[in-house]
Order: structure tokens, then sequence, then C-alpha cells
């Protein structure tokens, strides 16, 4: 454990911290799978991945820079993102260029990566190495694992091999291509509230399997892969907005297949009927999105003929989300290995409870804090840390009256004070016991201070429950 003097300071830099949060998030939004090049082609990445940073924070670490007489050039932000193969060298990788949209966020596309070929890996990463522009570097970012495929599968798809079929609640991207030129690329997202085909950003949605003898006002998702012919529902991962429920149709030479009920493989040619609508197609028209009703076939009654705006192609995504906080750290080194927190596991009890902290990019420099507590941490491995649940007296100097739950959010604090949020919390839950002639209060005290200082339970009387906030 760190020794008392400096847990002292720390304990203020984080109860600072957490009155009010500067945090810095980099986001990597990227597809699960690439399409290897062959030759002298360059099959670029469809959709390509986009970088996004967020969070008071940047501005926070910008402002400072630029107090130190850097001048405004100093504290742009910009990036660099390659294959993990690639050597060190950026001549490599592509630059990206950070730009400020209308949320504040900044937005970086690398629109030109491929992989050859003569890269014989079934998998990779992507990684982001982002600097300020005065040459101080930020730190590493890597994405999720990524899968190669030589060419979208025309076979049917087996559920005994689910690699590439699309399950339930999974996220996925739509893009259009008209005449397979790459030019054309428009891919579905949304903004102001609408849904838009964008030739510049796209948006991940959340692709459901819906119960289909459920009425629409009931709506109600269910578990398993995605065949053809099922009813589904597309969510925005960033917005919630929603499509109306929607039958997806295998797409052969422009037309929609209505008897097929295979499972759905990545990048399919697909296309989404509106549930009860006379052959109405999510279609779209240069940027905007609208409706197609297609043409009945005479002689083939399992067909319809669509335009070329209501064929999409169907591309599962990933996400990665790192998120930490230099303004309370005066921090020269960069900021990765960044940890990313995936699961808790509590064992133990009574006078010592322990809780393992499972996820990636674990260090000997890192220690658990419950809330403003820092806790005896042990370093397991890379994907594990291991630490003693504090006692809840920790919190507050008077807990003998009240049994009110107590939540504290879970942190990973570097050994230099850099903070690493995360979206899990711990939360004490004392057992109800009524003391005779004790009034207990009603409500809750809504300053938290207060909720703390009024709050008593012996440690070996507590239960203890874990949980992840979305």
């Amino acid at each position: 454990r760190s020794n008392p003097y400096q847990t002292d300071l720390l304990q203020d830099s984080v109860r600072r911290y957490l009155q009010l949060p500067a945090d810095q998030t980099v986001l990597i939004l990227h597809a699960k799978v690439a399409q290897k090049s062959y030759g002298n082609e360059k099959r670029f990445f469809c959709p390509p991945p986009c970088v996004y940073l967020s969070g008071p924070g940047w501005k926070l670490k910008q402002e400072q820079i630029k107090a130190r007489d850097l001048g405004e050039a100093g504290f742009r932000v910009c990036g660099y993102m390659g294959l993990d193969s690639m050597g060190s060298s950026l001549m490599e990788t592509q630059k990206l260029s950070f730009e400020e949209q209308p949320d504040a966020k900044g937005f970086g596309c690398a629109k030109a990566l491929y992989i050859s070929d003569a890269d014989k890996r079934k998998h990779f990463r992507l990684v982001l190495k982002l600097f300020f522009s005065n040459g101080q570097e930020i730190g590493t970012f890597h994405s999720k694992l990524i899968k190669v495929i030589s060419k979208p599968s025309q076979k049917k798809q087996s559920l005994k091999n689910t690699d590439l079929c699309i399950s339930s609640g999974s996220k996925v991207s739509l893009f259009n291509r008209l005449r397979s030129q790459t030019v054309s690329t428009r891919y579905l997202s949304v903004e102001g509230g609408a849904f838009i085909a964008s030739a510049r950003q796209w948006a991940a949605f959340t692709l459901h399997l819906a119960d289909e003898r459920c009425t629409r006002s009931e709506f109600s998702l269910r578990e398993g892969y995605i065949r053809y012919g099922s009813v589904v529902q597309l969510v925005c991962t960033a917005t919630g907005i929603t499509l109306p429920p929607l039958i997806i149709r295998k797409v052969t030479k422009q037309y929609a297949m209505l008897d097929v009920d295979e499972p759905i493989s990545q990048l399919h040619k697909c296309a989404f009927q509106f549930q009860d609508s006379d052959r109405m197609y999510l279609c779209l028209s240069t940027e905007k999105v609208i409706q197609f009703q297609a043409s009945p076939c005479p002689k083939e009654a399992n067909r319809e003929l669509l335009n070329d705006g209501s064929c999409w192609t169907i591309i599962g995504t990933e996400m990665v989300e790192y998120t930490f906080s230099e303004s309370l750290a005066r921090v020269c080194k960069p900021v990765s290995p960044v940890p990313l927190i995936t699961a808790l596991q509590l064992t133990g009890g009574g006078d010592v409870a322990m809780l393992e902290v499972q996820g990636e990019y674990f260090h000997t420099h890192l220690k658990v804090w419950f809330g403003d507590v820092e806790a005896e941490t042990m370093y397991r491995s890379p994907k594990s840390l291991v630490c003693v649940v504090p006692d809840i007296s920790a919190f507050g100097s008077d807990w003998r009256w009240l049994r009110y739950p107590i939540t504290v959010p879970l942190l990973l604090i570097r050994d230099d004070g850099l903070i690493y949020s995360s979206s899990f919390t711990f939360t004490y839950t004392p057992e109800q016991s009524f003391i005779p002639g004790q009034q207990v209060l009603s409500d809750v005290p809504q300053d938290s201070d207060k909720l703390l200082d009024s709050i008593h339970q012996e440690f070996t009387r507590t239960n203890f429950h874990l949980f992840m906030q979305s």
C-alpha cells in the first residue's frame, strides 16, 4: 500500500475528482471482420475504423498545455492508426486528423487501412497512437480482435460454426454501395434525431430478434441467431433511436428472397421489409432514408424486385472504450496501458472479504480504490487484480444508528495519480435490524457526505452486492 502521507494527498485529489470528474475517453469503433486484399488491390476496411474523443478532461488538459506558453498549436490532438503487426514507423500507419463535432466530441476516421495477402494471420488488432501536436505522447490504445476473411461466405451458414453468424443483441453496421463503387458507399447513421445515409460517418446498431407473436406495442426481444425471415429491431447504440419492426430478407441479384430462413452471415447482402407493410423496404436516396415499394415477380412468388438503394450489406461491429483522467496528476508518462474492467468476483466474508477485479491491461503500478478509500491490492496477472474490501467504517466516523446501503464507484489509480474510472460500483448493504426505541428515518439524506456520516454497520454483518452500470 502507499505510504500514509502519499495516500492522504491522493485521497484529497480523488475526492475532488469524484465531485467534478474530468475524464478523457477514447472510443474505437470498428468492424468485427476484415476482408483480405489480394495482389495489388487494396480492400479498405468497410466500415472504416473510427475514433471519438470525449469528456471534459481533454479541454482541461489542453488548457494546462496552453498555460505553459506552448501556443495554440501545441495542444491539438493527432493520431496514427495501423495494424498491430506493423513496426513503430509512423510511415506504415494512417494519420488521423480530429475534427470537433457539434456535440463537442473529436472525430477521426482511418479510411485507407487494409490487410494484404502477405499477412497470414487469421486475427489482428488495430493500434491507435495518440499525441498532442507538441510531440507529447498521450498513449497507445488497441481495438478488439478482428477476424480476417477472404470473401463473404456464399454457403449456407451452419450454427455448428457460429464464427460468422450474427446473434440477437449484437451490434452491426449497414452500408450501401451502388454498382460496387467504393466512392458511392453510404452508411446508415443517425443525425439530429433522424436516420440518414452518410458518406462520412457510420453508426453501430444493436440488432434484436423479436418475438413475432407480439404486437408492435408489446415488442419483446428474444435470444438466438438472426435468420432470414426473422422480425428484428435496429436500435442506434449512441442515441437509442429505433426503427419500426423489420423483416430481414436475403438479397440475390437485387431480388429479396421471401422463402429463405438460413442464418445471416457477415458481409451478406440483405434487405429490411417493414413488418405488416405492402412490400415496403428500408431504402436510401442520396443522404435520405426513405421507404421503397418493391415490385412483385409474377413468375416467382417467392421474390420481390428491389432497387439499388434497398440492398444493404451487414457486418458485425465492436466498440472499445478507454477512460482516464490526468486532471489531478502531473503525468509525464503515457496513460497507456489503460486497464479495462470486465467483471468482479467477491470471495470470503467476515473480517476479510476479497474482491477479484477481472479485465485486461493490468500491471503492478495499479491500486483499486473504493470511492476515496484505497484498498490493499495484489497484482495477479495482466487480467486479474485482487484486493481486500475496505471496512465500511473507512467511509465515515459515525455508523452506529442507520442501516442504509451505500454505493461507491470502483476506480483504478496508477501510482503517479492517474485515475482510471470504470462503469462498476460496489454497494455495502447492511442487514436490516432495528434497535428498540430507535426512530428510523424515512428518507435517505440527499447529501452524500451526510449519508456516509449517518450509516453504521460492522463489517462482519454486511452483505455485499456488485453492480455494473451500463
